[in-house]
């Protein structure tokens, strides 16, 4: 019998039985931006990619809903104040990052917790700015990286073009609604499950059954 024809209970046990993941972690990040940043691609002086907020969804592995959802924010160090470019882009303002802000450590350590054994995918290369911040702090061999991958070269091999496209971006090329305010990490986050969610829907196979990591 084709494992697609048996009912869910037991296909996921099947999965879990032959090594395969019961749950996924899409993840988002929003970090420190000014004008014109990501035209300089960061280059100018003073300007690096602090994390300023960590969203992410946990999904069932096999049936794509969501199980468990993550949020914090974080307070940059070395820019500890938000440009007005960013506070309009994604609606975080100083205000909300005294209040409820926390160190990247802190919210870091939190995030591992979060994704525990779970395989972590987002759009672009967020792991590289999870590094970075990492190793701008000094925690670089303290902390491990997360299990990642990037998921624009499966949209790609799906036919879906994200070249030039942002996180909250996905869902709608996917087909699929966005929901939430878009460059909201968590929003963002779940833009993307949906844009996944609706890919697999139409016939894409679920790359989330996969125990290697995506290209």
């Amino acid at each position: 019998m084709n494992s697609s024809m048996l009912p869910a209970g037991e296909r996921r046990d099947q999965a879990q039985r032959f090594g395969k993941p019961a749950h996924v972690v899409i993840f988002d990040l929003e970090f420190t931006a000014w004008e014109g940043s990501m035209e300089s691609r960061w280059t100018r002086p003073g300007e690096l990619t602090e994390v300023v907020q960590i969203g992410a969804i946990k999904l069932d592995a096999l049936s794509l809903k969501e199980v468990d959802a993550f949020e914090m924010l974080v307070k940059p160090r070395v820019n500890p104040i938000l440009s007005d470019y960013l506070v309009a882009l994604t609606g975080i303002d100083n205000k909300q990052l005294a209040a409820r802000g926390v160190d990247f450590i802190t919210a870091y350590r939190a995030f591992l917790d979060f994704t525990a054994a779970s395989h972590a995918w987002a759009h672009g290369r967020d792991d590289l700015i999870l590094s970075g911040n990492l190793k701008l702090y000094g925690w670089d061999r303290a902390l491990p990286l997360i299990s990642y991958a990037n998921a624009i070269p499966w949209f790609a091999t799906q036919g879906v073009d994200l070249k030039g496209k942002r996180a909250c971006d996905v869902a709608e090329a996917a087909g699929a609604v966005f929901e939430g305010r878009k460059h909201n990490a968590l929003a963002d986050a779940r833009g993307v499950a949906a844009g996944f969610t609706a890919m697999i829907g139409k016939g894409a196979p679920n790359p989330f059954l996969e125990t290697g990591r995506s290209p």
